[in-house]
């Protein structure tokens, strides 16, 4: 089977190849939770993690993938860069294409980015967040979390809660769910929800208990006050009256299931009980995001 070239976003993958991305990390996570030592299939090959924007998460796991894979791996440090000098964008990504680095890890504010880098240079470009755009690694380390409690993705039924219009996570989410055949939601104040959403085939929640008592799974995003979230909302303490995950409202569905893509707001969209709770599967994310990041060098390699 032909894998992509390039891992720009979820939209672009067929079921297939969800498929081979996901047996393949299932052998990547029994290696690494066994602490067994992974084949380094990539040695002599480069990888550039170009960041132009925070991470914890995305950013250690694919180093840590990187190094288990045996790829040379260099880190861009925006803030110390030449961009600050006045060279233009394109001018660094052309400076990065003489360098012929094999991989490239973008993360970056504006949508559009790893698409322009597959399209000047060389290098196979994984997509670590553009914009509003995608975020197509938090998408599938999702979705596998997913499948592996519950054996199938194909009519399970998963809301996405939150800050529905800021996130790249929830249009990786809804993408890949829709395609492995998920009944897929979102649930939001007004200001947080996409006009014409429902053109992605995705029902519409404004009541948070109707949402938690008629869904399998929910996939909490937080406020993301850096990107003037807090503009669309009265204020935090309303969000968590009106929108906040805790035991009690979970009462109303014993058996859900809690993903957060992270950084977590404690006490705004989810309590710190919950998010250690057996309903929780936040941990099991980080753990698997390793995994699949190793699989996919290994398939694109």
């Amino acid at each position: 089977m032909n894998f992509p070239e390039h891992l720009i976003g979820l939209r672009y993958l067929s079921k297939d190849n969800f498929e081979e991305i996901f047996t393949l990390t299932d052998y990547y996570l029994k290696t690494i939770t066994g602490r067994k030592s992974v084949k380094k299939f990539s040695t002599g090959r480069s990888v550039l993690n170009l960041f132009f924007e925070d991470s914890t998460r995305t950013r250690i796991s694919f180093e840590l993938a990187e190094k288990k894979s045996g790829l040379d791996t260099v880190n861009f440090n925006s803030g110390s860069s030449s961009i600050n000098k006045g060279e233009s964008f394109l001018d660094t990504v052309k400076n990065i294409e003489a360098m012929k680095f094999d991989f490239i890890v973008v993360r970056h504010s504006v949508p559009g980015i790893p698409l322009f880098l597959s399209q000047n240079t060389s290098s196979k470009i994984i997509n670590a967040g553009d914009g509003i755009n995608e975020h197509p690694t938090q998408g599938l380390l999702d979705i596998y979390t997913l499948k592996k409690k519950f054996g199938e993705i194909k009519d399970l039924n998963v809301c996405i809660v939150g800050d529905i219009s800021h996130s790249r996570v929830a249009l990786s989410n809804i993408y890949g769910l829709k395609t492995l055949g998920a009944n897929v939601s979102v649930c939001g104040p007004v200001s947080f929800i996409p006009r014409n959403i429902e053109g992605l085939g995705v029902k519409v929640y404004y009541d948070i208990n109707d949402a938690v008592r008629e869904n399998n799974v929910l996939n909490i995003l937080r406020v993301q006050m850096e990107r003037d979230a807090g503009s669309n909302m009265t204020s935090l303490k309303e969000f968590r009256r009106y929108y906040g995950i805790n035991m009690d409202r979970l009462k109303q569905n014993k058996k859900i299931k809690i993903l957060h893509p992270g950084p977590m707001n404690i006490n705004v969209e989810i309590d710190s009980e919950t998010a250690v709770s057996d309903n929780s599967l936040i941990f099991d994310q980080v753990t698997n995001g390793l995994s699949l990041k190793c699989a996919l060098f290994n398939l694109m390699k």
